[in-house]
């Protein structure tokens, strides 16, 4: 799952950058309003935590520049500004969720999760799939009540796969989910991690629409079709 983390403040962005990418995360950190609007025109991020004040313009006017343009991402306002009116404006412009700095990486990290889940409308902590069940916290994943080991990549590509429910997503947007603005990525790789995915979770994980991209599999196909 890609975060794309809007932050001037070079300390506190490793810090965020650093505690997300342990989680599991892919994160690129932009500084700039400027930088922000082309990054997220450009890739399909999953979620964005978004600083107030950056050099170039409010973060506010950012935010509501995006949601009058229909753009959906879920934002994670982040601010020093803690005054009651402060965190109406954000939650008003269009922000999904506010939080103070200082702050706890581990709460930072907590609401992200919750972002992502009520964005795939999820509400408890474990998203089910079928026989498949999956932990976004500790992102330990079972099929048919067992243990299954992923890798860092595969485990962010069904939870892309879990959060986006029936839509279909193209390869750029599963990419960008897993890469970011990384430019040296493998031209089969996103195939290697759909087909690691089939063979350890069932062949009906995802399903193909050809010409098109790849969706989340049915659920019910995969009591019947037990992992290689």
């Amino acid at each position: 799952m890609h975060v794309l983390l809007i932050e001037d403040d070079a300390l506190v962005a490793s810090g965020v950058e650093s505690g997300l990418a342990i989680e599991g995360f892919t994160v690129d950190q932009v500084e700039t309003a400027a930088e922000a609007d082309a990054a997220l025109t450009t890739f399909a991020s999953d979620a964005v935590i978004l600083d107030l004040g950056l050099p170039d313009d409010d973060g506010l006017s950012l935010l509501r520049k995006w949601r009058a343009a229909n753009r959906q991402v879920p934002v994670l306002v982040l601010t020093a500004r803690d005054a009651v009116a402060d965190r109406v404006a954000g939650l008003s412009a269009g922000g999904d969720d506010y939080l103070l700095k200082p702050f706890d990486l581990d709460e930072l990290i907590a609401r992200v999760h919750a972002l992502l889940r009520r964005a795939g409308g999820h509400a408890a902590p474990l998203i089910t799939h079928g026989p498949v069940v999956f932990d976004p916290a500790s992102r330990e994943v079972r099929c048919h009540g067992e243990p299954v080991t992923l890798t860092r990549r595969e485990t962010a590509l069904l939870a892309k796969f879990l959060y986006a429910q029936t839509t279909v997503l193209s390869a750029e947007q599963l990419k960008d989910s897993l890469y970011g603005f990384a430019t040296d990525v493998e031209g089969n790789a996103l195939n290697v991690h759909i087909h690691n995915l089939r063979r350890k979770l069932g062949r009906s994980i995802v399903a193909t629409v050809r010409g098109v991209g790849y969706r989340l599999g049915d659920a019910n196909a995969l009591y019947g079709d037990w992992p290689a």
